[in-house]
């Protein structure tokens, strides 16, 4: 009896005693240049939970005195921490330097680099960025690193990460093409994955540097539309800083703003991939953090329904009213990640769920969380273009949320944002995804124009040659600019597009433009100018309202004086600065005397009141870049 009497005490004093000593750690997270870091994985390991840094890069995890602590993030140190007698925890992540002996792919030709280690020379052969004639994983045997541009060393199975490939815009004489016309595009998935890259002590890929996303990241100021109309346009004309005897020319269109209380009604039908690939840290958590801040923007007139794809596509939950929280994100928080990825599955049964509770002149969206990773089924690029453009019809809009790494399909992603009446953003952390669903929540969830184009017609007398700076895949013919069967780009509530021209004026001797022979059998006709207009170029746009299949017609003139760059608006010369820093991240053929220094110096005096600390964010990225650039500096052959 005694024992038994022992044996109760002590079980009850083991109970007790972790009752007492149970307890909320909480700190701070931070880089050696004591900036926060939002996103960081914190992990409870004895008791199997984890919870994510805010943007303060604060935490709070339960622990007990012994338990083990991690302390994860991309491109950082991992730290280890035993919980002690205090209640708080505050960690300095180290960002992780990478190896120096390797040999690193930065283009095309036959490079070389000495291994710092020793005196041996490794030649690596490259076609478009590829390893050719080299066994990787010998040379991984025996401890030489391979890095390819924008891929992580290869740890037991090869990256698999896709993009569209971009053949970049070339000059163009307006005596043969007068009309430049593409898509507007607000996407801004670019920007952030570059950020991720190199973040992660890495170049990003050339083909995910998308210069108009990296532009169309930042809010610019801009005069709200006048008169009802759902657009206005601004532009401005400067020398261009990385060769003053060209110019830029800047095209801004600034969508309306609308009060949160007088959106239009929404259906919104989230569509969630639960796959085995989404059970990294960085994936299907976020997922579920990023959905339950929208979660809280949601109204009681708005409805909301859960569709999960893996092996198979099914729902989640049945579509509620948008006060029922609690609800919504219990459904949230059950999600697992686990099985194959049918996410073709998945899209129709998200648009059929979005049809079923179709709102007539409301907001009928999906919102897609993915890492674009789809392998059952309809899979293909090809095979979602056709998905894509069937259910579009329906007046339903797509907006898609990319996360993850090593495996992310960033072109299946744009493509379906592209071709779906969407949008697309990269989240690769929690602040990203409050950008994306809280800060510019009308703007991603809501559209005030869509199948929006710009043709921008040149003055032959005035410019000699132009170039549109990025939007290569947004191109149309310029018999599309009138055609209202052919897709532009949507706007969102208060959104703001932004392109950029470099002009060459006439009279100009430069380099940069390619020039063809004469003709040897035919005489090629010149084109008599003959007009004495002051006026630089035309600038035109279209749109549609959102129920609207009829497009209506603006248009602005661009006068030809052109003034120096620092002269020009807070915001001309920051957008300048990015496109610049996109140029040399793609070593562009027309970067010129693009410099890095230059354009952070512009950057740093463009910064302007940045609350959110979006464009001080840019800057630091940019030394970064210089930075990771010089140290992985290699001399060709």
């Amino acid at each position: 009896m005694k024992a038994l009497i022992s044996s109760i005490l002590l079980i009850f004093t083991i109970v007790v005693g972790n009752h007492v000593h149970a307890k909320t750690i909480t700190g701070k997270i931070i880089d050696e240049a004591k900036v926060p870091i939002a996103g960081v994985e914190v992990r409870n390991v004895t008791k199997k939970i984890n919870v994510i840094s805010n943007q303060s890069g604060a935490y709070s995890i339960d622990a007990v005195e012994g338990d083990e602590l991690t302390f994860n993030y991309i491109g950082y140190v991992s730290q280890s921490i035993k919980v002690g007698k205090s209640n708080r925890i505050d960690v300095i992540l180290l960002a992780r330097v990478n190896q120096l002996d390797e040999v690193v792919v930065a283009g095309y030709g036959t490079v070389t680099r000495t291994v710092t280690t020793g005196s041996t020379v490794a030649a690596v052969n490259l076609f478009q960025g590829n390893v050719a004639g080299l066994n990787i994983g010998a040379a991984y045997s025996q401890q030489k690193h391979i890095r390819i541009r924008g891929v992580s060393p290869i740890r037991g199975a090869q990256q698999s990460e896709s993009y569209n490939g971009i053949e970049e815009n070339k000059f163009i004489n307006p005596l043969n093409q007068p009309l430049s016309t593409f898509a507007a595009d607000v996407d801004a998935a670019s920007y952030g994955n570059v950020r991720r890259f190199i973040k992660s002590g890495q170049l990003p890929p050339l083909d995910a540097v998308r210069i108009e996303e990296m532009i169309n990241y930042f809010q610019y100021s801009l005069d709200a539309p006048e008169n009802g109309d759902p657009v206005n346009i601004k532009t401005e004309l400067a020398q261009a800083p990385w060769n003053t005897r060209h110019q830029l020319l800047r095209i801004s269109l600034k969508a309306k703003n609308v009060p949160t209380e007088k959106l239009p009604t929404s259906n919104f039908v989230f569509l969630v991939d639960i796959s085995g690939s989404m059970m990294n840290a960085n994936k299907l958590p976020l997922v579920k953090s990023s959905l339950k801040l929208l979660v809280d923007q949601l109204r009681e007139v708005d409805k909301v329904a859960i569709v999960t794809y893996a092996g198979n596509a099914n729902v989640a939950l049945e579509s509620v009213s948008g006060n029922q929280k609690m609800k919504i994100k219990d459904v949230i928080e059950d999600l697992k990640a686990g099985g194959s990825t049918a996410g073709g599955d998945g899209l129709k049964m998200a648009y059929k769920i979005a049809r079923q509770n179709f709102v007539k002149n409301g907001n009928n969206r999906i919102v897609m969380a993915t890492d674009g990773d789809f392998n059952v089924g309809a899979s293909s690029d090809d095979d979602m273009e056709k998905l894509i453009a069937k259910e579009r019809e329906s007046g339903v809009h797509i907006s898609i949320l990319g996360y993850g790494m090593g495996n992310y399909k960033d072109s299946k992603l744009e493509l379906l944002a592209n071709k779906g009446h969407g949008n697309y953003a990269y989240i690769d952390n929690i602040s990203e995804a409050r950008k994306a669903i809280i800060t510019e929540f009308g703007g991603t969830l809501f559209t005030v124009a869509k199948d929006v184009k710009i043709q921008v017609e040149f003055n032959p007398a005035v410019v000699q040659a132009y170039r549109l700076i990025g939007y290569e895949n947004r191109l149309l013919a310029a018999e599309d600019f009138n055609n209202d069967n052919k897709l532009g780009g949507d706007m969102g509530v208060g959104h703001a597009v932004t392109a950029i021209y470099e002009v060459v004026p006439v009279g100009i001797k430069s380099e940069i433009i390619s020039l063809v022979d004469d003709l040897k059998y035919q005489k090629k006709e010149r084109k008599a100018v003959e007009n004495n207009s002051a006026e630089l170029a035309t600038v035109k746009f279209r749109y549609k309202e959102p129920d609207g299949e009829r497009s209506k017609l603006k248009q602005e003139v661009v006068p030809k004086i052109a003034r120096n760059i620092s002269a020009m608006s807070e915001d001309f010369q920051f957008a300048a600065s990015v496109a610049e820093f996109g140029m040399l991240l793609r070593n562009s053929d027309f970067k010129q005397n693009a410099d890095f220094d230059s354009l952070i110096e512009r950057a740093k005096l463009a910064k302007g009141k940045d609350a959110e600390g979006y464009r001080a964010e840019f800057i630091r990225m940019a030394e970064d870049a210089k930075a990771l650039i010089k140290s992985t500096a290699i001399v060709n052959n």
